[in-house]
């Protein structure tokens, strides 16, 4: 053998190996986003799971998947869903509600610790559990149905861009940017806010065992603090999340201070390069992309 060609099977051997460690590298980071490992923080009697619920309600896959597995748990004796949300979508707001109330009827108790918000579906969400607490700056409520539609026809015009529309039923392309909505379309789709309004309403008169009159006046879509909330007969107590530590443990039967159980997503070698952009694109992607028709929503500040 040359003395060449051994210096070439050297390389080579050198930049597979190098090639071949990268890939299992690579591979192995990859493998780590998106596992979760449950941990326990504090404590060291019973068990109680924390879940949260934060930022707009665009899915309930997440939130439905950790409920229902701690509610088959027997080793976890009680839930506290910690609540801080704008709200969001109806329908994902409404599966999280029927997984929570789910979860209480059949025996565990859950315990709601609103943060700084937990309006509209964040609230509506709450009205499945054990028991409400409230910080007395908490903004809750916003009781009540939006949605927006982008209006773009007069810009297209300015343009020169024109849109052909092909369809079949009159109300098909009703809320279409593409062209100016109708006083047939705003019916429409008055009617079906009122709708999910009036499903809003039901819940909150069912749970909160309120008066429809009495719920009436509080749902116009105005957030309540904490205080005002209590006032009302909207949410049980105030106290802070660890006031509601304490009441889920008390009304799980657990004496002492309860070992607190939480899923924690394993940080990825790309969330420390990469955390803060993609967090940026995800909310992104939430205010634009997955804001839904009907949306359990509060809208104002925060």
């Amino acid at each position: 053998m040359s003395k060449s060609t051994k210096w070439f099977l050297i390389i080579f051997g050198v930049l597979a190996f190098i090639g071949i460690t990268f890939f299992l590298l690579f591979y192995l980071m990859m493998k780590s986003v998106g596992e979760r490992m449950e941990v326990v923080t504090t404590g060291y009697g019973s068990k109680i799971a924390v879940v949260e619920l934060r930022g707009v309600i665009t899915s309930s896959e997440e939130v439905v998947r950790q409920m229902k597995k701690y509610r088959e748990n027997s080793s976890i004796k009680a839930i506290l869903l910690r609540i801080d949300s704008p709200g969001g979508g109806v329908a994902a707001s409404q599966e999280i509600y029927e997984e929570v109330k789910r979860t209480r009827d059949g025996g565990k108790p859950v315990v709601v610790s609103m943060g700084a918000l937990a309006a509209s579906g964040g609230y509506y969400v709450s009205c499945g559990a054990s028991r409400l607490v409230a910080n007395k700056g908490t903004l809750t409520g916003s009781i009540g149905v939006i949605s927006e539609f982008l209006q773009l026809k007069d810009a297209f015009d300015k343009i020169g861009i024109g849109v052909k529309t092909i369809k079949s039923g009159r109300l098909k392309d009703a809320g279409s940017s593409a062209r100016k909505m109708t006083e047939e379309d705003e019916r429409y789709f008055q009617a079906l806010m009122d709708d999910v309004h009036r499903q809003f309403m039901a819940v909150v008169e069912n749970e909160r065992h309120m008066k429809h009159n009495d719920v009436l006046k509080l749902a116009d879509g105005r957030v309540f603090t904490g205080e005002q909330a209590v006032d009302n007969g909207l949410v049980d107590t105030l106290g802070t999340y660890e006031d509601a530590v304490m009441i889920t443990a008390e009304l799980a039967g657990i004496s002492g201070e309860p070992s607190i159980v939480k899923e924690r997503r394993r940080r990825s070698f790309w969330d420390g390069v990469f955390g803060d952009v993609g967090e940026s694109l995800s909310d992104l992607k939430q205010e634009i992309l997955d804001r839904p028709v009907l949306s359990y929503r509060y809208v104002g500040p925060y």
